[in-house]
């Protein structure tokens, strides 16, 4: 890894874009089904090495670049993206992120986030950044409070995962 391609040194950890050789550390920490339960579908459960690849060369393909790799002790073992919106939307962006459990309570996550939207909202041409979490997680919920994001509601059953029916709570950062 070039030290050009790290995004932010978070002392315990480093945000960077993902690289060819992660493949393997990303599919061991991504397969986990509690990380799973709190994503999207389209975060894939198992998570093998072949996904890890395609999302790999997805993220180095795709410009800006806006989806890191979070690495702890030189491997990845999470990862953070904003997915910019178009039409009315165009200057909003949804921030996603995950974490390898054996991370989870360190705080990696709560400081990723507040310096990776300070990032994004320097580096694209952005007035707001929002995320869902889903109502079962306040971990995830405390990670945007800590990084400054404010509740603006409750989606009511605006989700299906793992076959249940359930809330969302939007959270948001405004510039």
């Amino acid at each position: 890894m070039s030290k050009q391609t790290v995004i932010i040194d978070g002392g315990s950890f480093i945000v960077r874009h993902f690289e060819h050789d992660d493949a393997r550390a990303l599919s061991q920490s991504a397969n986990n089904r509690a990380i799973w339960l709190n994503l999207r579908d389209r975060f894939p459960h198992p998570y093998t090495e072949g996904d890890a690849r395609k999302w790999i060369d997805f993220c180095q393909q795709y410009k800006p670049v806006a989806n890191f790799a979070i690495a702890v002790d030189g491997s990845v073992a999470g990862g953070i993206g904003i997915m910019v919106q178009d039409d009315v939307h165009k200057h909003t962006a949804e921030i996603g992120y995950w974490l390898a459990e054996p991370h989870w309570g360190k705080g990696i996550m709560s400081k990723a986030v507040t310096d990776m939207t300070a990032w994004y909202f320097a580096n694209f041409d952005l007035m707001r950044i929002y995320a869902l979490a889903f109502d079962y997680n306040p971990a995830s919920a405390r990670v945007l409070q800590k990084a400054g994001y404010e509740l603006e509601g409750r989606l009511k059953k605006s989700a299906i995962k793992d076959g249940r029916v359930l809330d969302q709570l939007v959270y948001a950062r405004i510039t």
